[in-house]
């Protein structure tokens, strides 16, 4: 019996960490979730800071948008794979947790300066793997904020 209640109390917390509590989104995504869309648009403001060097935020470059159309566009498979990549970051505070308070909370939560902290734990890690995984969301977020048209624009 307080096994079964113990189980219990462990999936609620599973439930209200992974699912509940996630900002309504002002766009409709065709894979996207609620969930992930709020990653995105944490992580873009992480990489792509409102900047004057910028032509415009990680905010303002629509990522979620982004991810939600190539995402679409890929077999079922690597759709998961890239979808997992983006959970791995989002929880992966309860693994690599950011420093000071609430540092265990979800990526998309922390304030800015935990987030880049957080990526930058990513970035220089002693572990192999964990310095590629950041590539890879790396590589995402970059496809996504330099194909935006503003960002072409400024390109020239």
């Amino acid at each position: 019996m307080i096994l079964m209640v113990l189980l219990m109390g462990v999936g609620v917390a599973v439930f209200l960490r992974v699912v509940a509590g996630y900002p309504a989104t002002a766009a409709s995504f065709a894979v996207l979730a609620r969930r992930e869309a709020a990653f995105l648009d944490a992580a873009g403001e992480t990489f792509f800071p409102q900047d004057d060097s910028m032509p415009l935020s990680g905010g303002q470059a629509d990522l979620p948008g982004y991810a939600d159309r190539y995402l679409a566009a890929l077999p079922a498979r690597q759709r998961t794979l890239v979808r997992a990549l983006f959970a791995l970051f989002e929880h992966g505070t309860l693994v690599f947790p950011a420093k000071g308070r609430g540092g265990f909370r979800r990526f998309s939560s922390l304030s800015a300066g935990q987030r880049f902290e957080v990526m930058r734990g990513w970035e220089t890690s002693g572990f192999y793997l964990r310095r590629m995984t950041f590539t890879a969301l790396k590589a995402v977020l970059i496809l996504g904020y330099v194909g935006h048209p503003r960002s072409l624009a400024a390109l020239g």
